[in-house]
């Protein structure tokens, strides 16, 4: 259901308006008011009287909640325009003219979407302090003798193939530090 509201012969130049009525297309109509009232344009304080008055007109005549509300569409038309002179020198006289505007504010009622609970989300994972674990990719390595006899080979030849590979083990050498003492006992640690 759509509801209007408007204003007639507004003393405010139809473009101006217009520019401040572009930022609230689709917008809630709780919004758009909110987003209004800081905005600091006299375009801006004439819409947001309409949008209030159209908002009011559906909540009062049609028993539509406000917050269910959002902008179908603004219509910004030109009123007529006030003429004046401004006196200028030798008798000449220069065109002064006042534009007015007509301001429709058109409202309609739409669903609106559920909220979605914060707290419904999986939370991020925390960063670590420790050492950084960098994943390395394996390079493509050329089959060895013992792996390609286990690819071509049936099961019981498989076993024998394991047998025959040799085992590699690497042990690891702790290099011990030796402290060095201040004095005589420095001297011959080195001279040994």
């Amino acid at each position: 259901m759509e509801v209007s509201a408007t204003a007639k012969y507004v003393r405010v130049q139809p473009r101006k308006v217009r520019i401040v009525a572009d930022e609230l297309k689709g917008m809630t109509a709780i919004m758009a008011v909110h987003k209004l009232r800081f905005h600091t344009s006299k375009g801006a304080f004439y819409l947001r009287r309409v949008l209030n008055s159209a908002v009011a007109n559906a909540a009062e005549n049609n028993n539509l909640s406000p917050e269910g509300l959002k902008i179908a569409r603004i219509e910004v038309n030109e009123g007529p325009r006030l003429k004046r002179i401004q006196a200028r020198s030798m008798g000449r006289a220069n065109r002064i003219v006042k534009k007015t505007s007509h301001i429709t504010v058109v409202v309609e009622e739409y669903e609106p979407k559920a909220e979605v609970k914060p707290h419904g989300t999986k939370a991020k994972p925390r960063p670590t302090f420790g050492p950084v674990k960098v994943a390395k990719k394996k390079a493509p390595t050329k089959a060895t003798e013992a792996e390609e006899v286990v690819m071509a080979a049936p099961a019981e030849e498989v076993v024998a193939a394991e047998e025959v590979a040799p085992e590699v083990h690497t042990e690891v050498v702790e290099a011990v530090e030796t402290p060095v003492t201040e004095g005589a006992d420095a001297s011959e640690e080195t001279t040994n």
